[in-house]
C-alpha cells in the first residue's frame, strides 16, 4: 500500500466491508459459526480480573479519549507546519484530525442503524452495550483516532513511521478483540470496524496531503516533512 495511491486501496477495503455485509444479509445476520465459536470460547474464558482488565481497555475505544488523540494529531501537524501557516490555516489544520473522526462516526452510525445487526445474547454479555452491532463502534474508533496520529507522525516525522502504524495496528486491534472477548459484538464486527476505519483514513489521507503541495518549498530536508 501506498498513500499517494490511495483509490484502489479505499475501494478494496470497501469491497471487502461490503462482502462482509452481503455474506451476513444472506444469513440473516445471524452469527456464522467461528463467531459464535469464538464468543463462547471468551465467555468460559473469563475470570473477574480479566474482565475487569478488558472493560478498562476497551473503554478507551468511546468517549472523550479518542477525540484527545485526534486532537493530539492536530497538535502533531500544526507543531510542524506553524512557520508556514497563518493562524486560521493553523486551527484548522489543529482541528482537522477531530472533525474527520466526527464525520466518520455520522457515517458509522448511519451504517449501523442502516444495517440494524443484533449482538451477542445478553447472556454472553459482561455490561450491558447500546446500539446495534455492525460495524463495531469501538473497533471504529480506535482505529480512526490513533491512525489519525500515525498519520500526523508520519507526515512530520517520516523515520517514525514505522514505529507509529504499529503502535495504531496495536492499539486498534486490542479494543477490537475486548469487544469479543467480552461479548458484546461478533467478531466479523470488529473487523468490518477495522476496514470502514482504514477507508476513512485512506480518504482522509489524501485530502491532507492537498494543501501539502501549496506549501512554499524550502530544503529538501523540509520537503520530506511534508511527503507521506
Amino acid at each position: 500500500m501506498t498513500a499517494r495511491q490511495p483509490a484502489p486501496w479505499i475501494a478494496a477495503c470497501a469491497v471487502a466491508f461490503a462482502g462482509i455485509a452481503v455474506v451476513l444479509d444472506a444469513n440473516h445476520w445471524a452469527p456464522l459459526g467461528f463467531e459464535r465459536a469464538a464468543v463462547d470460547r471468551a465467555v468460559v474464558h473469563r475470570p473477574s480480573a480479566a474482565v475487569t482488565a478488558a472493560e478498562a481497555v476497551t473503554s478507551l475505544g468511546t468517549g472523550a479519549f479518542p477525540y484527545l488523540i485526534a486532537l493530539a494529531a492536530g497538535v502533531v501537524l500544526v507543531r510542524a507546519h506553524r512557520p508556514h501557516r497563518s493562524g486560521r490555516a493553523a486551527a484548522a489544520l489543529l482541528l482537522a484530525p477531530v472533525l474527520w473522526l466526527v464525520a466518520g462516526q455520522l457515517l458509522r452510525q448511519a451504517l449501523m442503524h442502516g444495517l440494524g445487526r443484533p449482538r451477542p445474547p445478553a447472556a454472553d454479555w459482561a455490561f450491558t452495550p447500546s446500539g446495534f452491532a455492525f460495524p463495531s463502534g469501538h473497533a471504529f474508533t480506535a482505529a480512526t483516532c490513533a491512525g489519525l496520529l500515525a498519520l500526523a507522525v508520519a507526515r512530520t516525522r517520516p523515520g517514525a513511521r514505522r514505529a507509529a502504524t504499529v503502535l495504531a495496528a496495536a492499539f486498534a486491534a486490542v479494543i477490537g478483540a475486548t469487544r469479543v472477548y467480552l461479548g458484546v459484538h461478533w467478531p466479523l464486527d470488529v473487523i468490518a470496524g477495522w476496514l470502514l476505519a482504514t477507508a476513512w483514513l485512506l480518504l482522509g489521507a489524501a485530502l491532507l496531503r492537498t494543501p501539502a503541495r501549496r506549501m512554499p518549498e524550502k530544503a529538501p530536508a523540509e520537503r520530506l516533512t511534508t511527503s507521506m
